[in-house]
């Protein structure tokens, strides 16, 4: 595991993009083509504006898929990961993706699990750019999370303090609003990615980041499943890093 700690969220999110999009370059010249995985949320808003400003990557060689979305609302809800996506990402783009495979939980969640399931089966995933949540969680995947299985996507019930969390980032007007469940990419199917791209600022997630990096790995903060990858790469600022135990080894620092 890579850890590398910026001044600002500013200077950790171009970073975290100008890497991500080197690795896109690279693997686009060598396979023609790229398959990447996309988070959202409060923590991912830097780098999604910072990557889709980057030069030379031709996005038309790329297929996307996203992690998680909310069960039961639609695509024009403002706090929808598809609308998130659409705004943020796709319309930013110089020239549209390959495809965007986007996640529809309004209806037969199940079955949309198996429909995305097989799409990303086909062809291995190249990059995932990924967060930490403020329980540890990594995508919709609350602790204790299911390190086993293989099932690339599941219906899930969200936990009370990732739903807090929701609510806390502004995505909903109420507690109440806040849906109880989701579908999300599994902890395997994650981990099955050539590369992980981790990004997360703010203070709020220093505890989360402490337990995700230098705590045991265990189901019960999911995200320390990451310290197993070959190629994860972990993008900090000075807040989300506060609690670490910053070695020279563990950390490149950068002002």
């Amino acid at each position: 595991m890579d850890i590398q700690i910026f001044s600002t969220p500013e200077q950790m999110a171009r970073a975290a993009a100008e890497t991500g999009a080197s690795y896109l370059r690279e693997t686009i010249d060598r396979r023609g083509e790229a398959v990447i995985i996309l988070a959202t949320g409060a923590s991912q808003l830097g780098m999604l504006a910072e990557l889709t400003a980057a030069t030379d990557i031709d996005w038309s060689k790329v297929t996307a898929f996203h992690l998680d979305e909310y069960e039961g609302i639609s695509a024009d809800h403002p706090a929808s990961f598809r609308n998130y996506l659409q705004t943020r990402f796709v319309e930013q783009l110089p020239r549209p993706l390959r495809a965007f495979h986007f996640l529809n939980a309004e209806g037969d969640c199940l079955a949309e699990c198996r429909r995305v399931g097989e799409l990303i089966a086909a062809k291995p995933v190249d990059i995932a750019f990924v967060g930490i949540g403020e329980n540890g969680h990594l995508a919709f995947n609350d602790p204790p999370a299911d390190f086993e299985t293989e099932t690339p996507f599941l219906s899930v019930e969200l936990d009370e303090a990732c739903r807090r969390q929701q609510l806390g980032e502004g995505w909903f007007a109420d507690f109440e609003s806040v849906p109880q469940r989701a579908i999300t990419m599994s902890v395997r199917q994650i981990m099955a990615s050539q590369r992980i791209v981790c990004t997360v600022p703010h203070q709020q997630k220093a505890i989360a980041v402490r337990n995700a990096i230098e705590g045991r790995v265990t189901p019960d903060v999911p995200a320390s499943i990451l310290q197993q990858h070959p190629h994860t790469q972990v993008f900090l600022d000075d807040a989300s890093a506060a609690l670490l135990n910053r070695s020279p080894s563990a950390a490149t620092e950068r002002d």
